[in-house]
């Protein structure tokens, strides 16, 4: 950096932008102060990214291999031949970086980008055994609970073709329901992992905040960023948390007791467990849809499970809440952070940070519901400053404590998913009111989760018509495992859905 980037004109205009006046005094000081601040700047060395090791080959589908619009790249990415994955295909969803590989993170502002380092889950997942099918198809900054905001064009349902597969993570869902692969990597900020899970009828499972590193995976907000397993039955979800869980020693929101013994709860009885059906989970959408979770409930009961109803008051306002931490945190990256935003002991990929920083010589590519939420920021901003964030992050304690009230009493809520099967997608001239209506539709129960941090997982639990039916277990943190012993002994009487 050159002593110019602090001459007197440079420092004047930095300080008008900022609010401020430099006295001549100040300027004289501020001039040696900022060079000095600036120099050391430039004299850090920048560290490189590149994965040492083979280039990994990589290919754009045809549509004959793409029915469903769900991959973005494929590969046959394998390091070694035994573990506990081995045999196992993954897709990975395309905000989860796998070095020398194309990241599209649904955005035509990435195009051409290729990934510069290995995410922890790509790591963890190669040491396994399992082999990286390729990169899954996501929505538009991962900003959508539909599949139809990817630049490169929707994602179908297996199900029902023209029907929605849910996003954000819309191609890892489809592949798994298609049979294409038998694990995914999900990522889920307000439901992006568990609504496509129950519109495809697979299992999906978004982890207690932090268990599983965020380490190489494009956030929105690290509040509410989760990553988790897509899979077709509860075992294989379990088997692949057991690999993807635990500290890396990078991602700084991890702490709590260390996981495991997933697998080993398959096995334990049920008889005695205590579920609770959540009322204010239920009369959101198609009433058959709330009768399927509720006659799911009951085959538990048959099973010994001690099922009763709880209220919490507060679940039907949640969603402003979590909308709240997710705009004004979202903002705050893309305004202020590059994508990635600050204060986090991550990885910051350079190359990344540059592609995001120039949506403002291109802001067309933005999807209209990010661009909703950055005038929301903007607008919160010149109101309040950060008081807005910290009020949202405020009312999120406080609902987790009413959860974790209900939770002292029994060992998991019980509710739909999503309140409806999987709906059409919109039109290909839908407006862009109705195409943002549709991103936004099916978080009722699902967002709050992501802010109160509890582990929720979703299963299929019949289907209406054609298209599955989802049902969501929320446990207390840190205990996945307790919700999968309770989804495996219902998978156990019903069957995975087909």
């Amino acid at each position: 950096m050159s002593a110019r980037s602090a001459d007197p004109a440079t420092l004047q205009e930095a300080a008008r932008e900022l609010g401020f006046e430099l006295s001549a005094e100040d300027l004289e000081a501020c001039s040696q102060i900022v060079e000095g601040m600036l120099g050391a700047g430039a004299q850090t060395p920048e560290v490189a990214f590149e994965v040492a090791g083979p280039e990994r080959d990589w290919w754009r589908p045809s549509a004959e291999e793409n029915p469903h619009g769900a991959w973005h790249v494929r590969t046959r990415v394998r390091t070694r031949e035994e573990g506990p994955l081995a045999g196992s295909r993954v897709a990975l969803k395309d905000n989860v970086m796998l070095a020398g590989v194309p990241l599209l993170n649904g955005s035509a502002l990435l195009e051409g980008y290729v990934a510069e380092v290995d995410a922890t889950v790509v790591t963890r997942l190669l040491e396994a055994g399992a082999e990286i099918a390729g990169k899954a198809h996501c929505e538009n900054f991962c900003l959508s609970a539909g599949s139809h905001t990817c630049v490169s064009g929707p994602v179908h349902n297996p199900h029902r073709r023209g029907h929605t597969t849910g996003g954000s993570s819309s191609g890892s869902a489809a592949l798994v329901a298609a049979g294409d692969v038998e694990l995914a990597v999900g990522g889920d900020q307000g439901g992006s992992i568990r609504i496509p899970a129950s519109y495809c009828g697979v299992v999906g499972m978004k982890p207690t905040h932090g268990l599983v590193p965020y380490t190489g995976a494009a956030p929105l907000e690290p509040y509410v960023d989760h990553l988790g397993p897509i899979t077709r039955d509860v075992r294989d979800n379990a088997r692949m948390l057991e690999v993807l869980a635990g500290p890396d020693g990078i991602d700084g929101r991890q702490s709590g007791p260390l996981p495991g013994g997933y697998v080993e709860a398959l096995g334990e009885p049920v008889a005695g467990r205590r579920v609770a059906l959540l009322a204010e989970g239920f009369g959101h959408g198609n009433p058959s849809v709330d009768a399927a979770v509720r006659d799911a409930a009951h085959s538990l009961a048959a099973q010994g499970v001690e099922v009763r109803e709880v209220s919490i008051p507060e679940h039907l306002t949640a969603a402003g809440g979590t909308l709240a931490v997710l705009t004004e945190g979202a903002y705050r990256a893309f305004v202020h952070g590059d994508g990635l935003g600050v204060g986090r002991s991550d990885v910051y990929p350079p190359r990344y940070m540059q592609r995001i920083r120039a949506w403002r010589e291109r802001p067309e590519t933005l999807p209209g519901l990010l661009k909703a939420m950055l005038l929301v920021g903007r607008i919160r901003e010149r109101e309040s400053g950060a008081s807005g964030y910290g009020q949202a992050v405020h009312r999120a304690r406080h609902l987790r404590a009413r959860y974790d009230a209900a939770l002292a009493e029994v060992d998991c809520l019980l509710m739909p998913t999503t309140p409806d099967t999987a709906p059409p997608l919109p039109a290909p001239d839908a407006s862009p009111l109705e195409s943002m209506a549709s991103a936004s539709m099916g978080t009722v129960n699902t967002g709050v989760f992501d802010v109160s941090h509890h582990p929720a997982l979703s299963i299929p639990c019949g289907m209406l018509d054609g298209l599955p039916v989802g049902m969501m277990l929320v446990g207390r943190h840190g205990d996945e495992a307790g919700l999968y012993r309770l989804a495996h002994a219902f998978e156990q009487t019903r069957g995975p859905a087909r």
